[in-house]
């Protein structure tokens, strides 16, 4: 009786054993890669999801060598877009490590649903949902204003010095010009000495006393002849 047990088990875990190595034979190639929805700023060589993105490609892992795909991606939900409608679509030949990737692509800011058809898949396709957000990369606005002639800070026109009494008046760019110096011939002109009496008064005065010695002179001549 033991032994026909023991028979009976044996055979079981053979049968069990063949019908998995059949249904192992029968699934179709290719099933067990995967794809990622990547930023563009990612390496293709990981192997992450980044289920938020903006600018952003497909990138296929573990596939069969050669495999032909076909991928298409819908509105989902948060756009402008009815729920279903094809947004972006296209195809590829994976290499021969059963990898490759897409261009990269941008969406308006929504939620997606990537489909990924290939030759020989089990089932339904391959799917993702992500979210497109790009209103986190738009530059900030500047708060500074654009510089404008005449804008308050600005120095237009002659700039301008303070005066003695606290007005602005136009600050001198060259030093005022000097006035000619007067001329000797020029009437009104008196040279000066250095006692600061005028030349032309002293010089009557030296004629005057020659005349009167003159006179004096030939006066006592002519009383002495008599």
């Amino acid at each position: 009786m033991r032994i026909r047990t023991f028979s009976g088990a044996l055979v079981a875990a053979a049968t069990l054993s063949l019908t998995a190595a059949t249904a192992a034979s029968a699934t179709p190639p290719g099933d067990n890669g995967t794809v990622k929805i990547h930023d563009a700023t990612t390496g293709e060589e990981l192997r992450k999801n980044e289920p938020k993105v903006c600018s952003f490609y497909l990138d296929a892992f573990n596939f069969d060598a050669g495999q032909q795909v076909a991928w298409h991606i819908e509105a989902w939900a948060n756009n402008d877009v009815d729920k279903g409608v094809t947004v972006k679509s296209g195809s590829l030949t994976l290499d021969a490590d059963g990898h490759e990737r897409t261009e990269d692509m941008t969406l308006p800011d929504g939620q997606y649903k990537l489909f990924w058809n290939f030759d020989g898949e089990n089932g339904r396709a391959k799917h993702k949902v992500f979210k497109s957000d790009c209103e986190d990369e738009k530059p900030a606005p500047s708060d500074k204003p654009s510089a404008t002639p005449g804008a308050p800070g600005e120095q237009t026109g002659t700039p301008t010095a303070p005066a003695e009494d606290g007005s602005s008046s136009p600050a001198a760019s060259e030093p005022a010009a000097e006035s000619p110096a007067p001329s000797d011939g020029a009437s009104g002109d008196l040279a000066e000495t250095g006692n600061g009496a005028p030349l032309g008064a002293l010089g009557a005065a030296a004629a005057a006393l020659v005349a009167v010695g003159g006179y004096l002179l030939t006066r006592r001549r002519t009383v002495q002849r008599h």
